[in-house]
């Protein structure tokens, strides 16, 4: 009916201006019923408007970065270790990996010290460092003096041996490097000083400039884990990875009968950053890198092993960020996680 009386006004368009005003009052004056026949069929073509949504860029931005590290005069090793009842199965694995560090640490200018990861253990700790020349079985003779301390406090042992033992002064140089691998089946807990493993990072983070390193063997989560039997969820190192991912450094799985390959790259890795393998798998086309800020293009990218690769090593304490686009989705086996 309404578009129909639209239309009845429509057929006096063609007159003045002045009989149009007077149909117009007439219509508002006069009331008009009209009826159409049901089976009449008005016809009328009206515009259809249909929202799409097109998407654009698909996939998730991620962004991967490192702060390349200073030079360094020396390197400066902690293993910080756990010696509760249930770590002496590991001892065999424990000894071999630090006979690996040792035969892969270069031949001069480097200390070696291991402490209990129970601080009431590591503050009054006075063992000599192992240096260039000492062997597998100096380390034996060093693991035996850790005695069996309780606490699981990896995080808590370090920052005590560092500041609060004197001893450590004595070997450690503000000019080396740090290392510290923690070697522990139990997760961190250092609830106290550092309820945040970041709270831990941070303040790791500012020792030596800025030339700091880690690694971790500890416990992987249930679907991961080389164990052969259930590992708890109690049990897995998450915050000692973490902390250890923070900083690119290497993960060990206790479980993995020989850690003898990851004990080696996480010597390596006191080496100056020169590529960095993404978190995801990338679009080429959509990878940009920056440098403390700045587009650079002193890289390529090499897609079967999803890593960057700088031609210009980038210098120490630059802040590098690699940019780039993923898709995240089943099929890939990437679930943006």
């Amino acid at each position: 009916m309404f578009l129909f009386v639209l239309g009845f006004l429509s057929c006096y368009t063609d007159y003045s201006i002045g009989q149009e005003k007077k149909v117009i009052s007439e219509i508002k004056e006069v009331e008009v019923t009209v009826e159409v026949p049901v089976e009449t069929v008005v016809e009328i073509e009206v515009p259809v408007y249909i929202e799409v949504e097109v998407p654009v860029n698909e996939g998730e931005i991620w962004i991967d970065s490192f702060t390349q590290h200073n030079s360094i005069e020396g390197i400066d090793i902690l293993w910080v270790i756990d010696r509760s009842g249930s770590m002496h199965i590991y001892n065999s694995q424990l000894l071999a990996g630090i006979e690996a560090m040792l035969l892969a640490l270069p031949t001069s200018d480097w200390r070696l010290v291991m402490i209990s990861a129970d601080p009431r253990d590591s503050v009054v700790s006075t063992e000599f460092p192992l240096i260039p020349g000492d062997d597998v079985v100096d380390a034996a003779d060093m693991m035996s003096t850790l005695g069996n301390g309780a606490l699981e406090e990896g995080f808590e042992s370090v920052f005590q041996y560092i500041v609060l033992n004197p001893y450590s002064s004595t070997w450690m140089r503000p000019e080396a490097g740090l290392l510290v691998v923690f070697v522990s089946d139990e997760e961190e807990q250092s609830n106290v000083r550092y309820p945040l493993a970041m709270e831990f990072v941070s303040w790791y983070r500012s020792l030596r400039g800025g030339s700091v390193f880690m690694a971790s063997i500890v416990n992987h989560e249930f679907g991961t884990s080389l164990c052969s039997w259930a590992v708890s969820p109690l049990d897995v190192g998450e915050r000692y990875m973490e902390a250890t991912n923070a900083f690119g450094g290497v993960v060990v799985d206790i479980c993995d009968s020989d850690w003898s390959p990851g004990v080696t790259d996480a010597t390596r890795s006191l080496d100056p950053i020169e590529n960095i393998k993404l978190t995801h798998q990338a679009e080429e086309d959509s990878i940009r890198v920056f440098i403390n800020g700045s587009l650079n293009y002193d890289w390529y990218y090499q897609a079967s092993d999803n890593t960057v690769y700088f031609t210009i090593v980038p210098s120490g304490g630059d802040l590098v960020e690699v940019g780039y686009r993923y898709i995240a989705a089943p099929d890939t086996g990437d679930s943006g996680l």
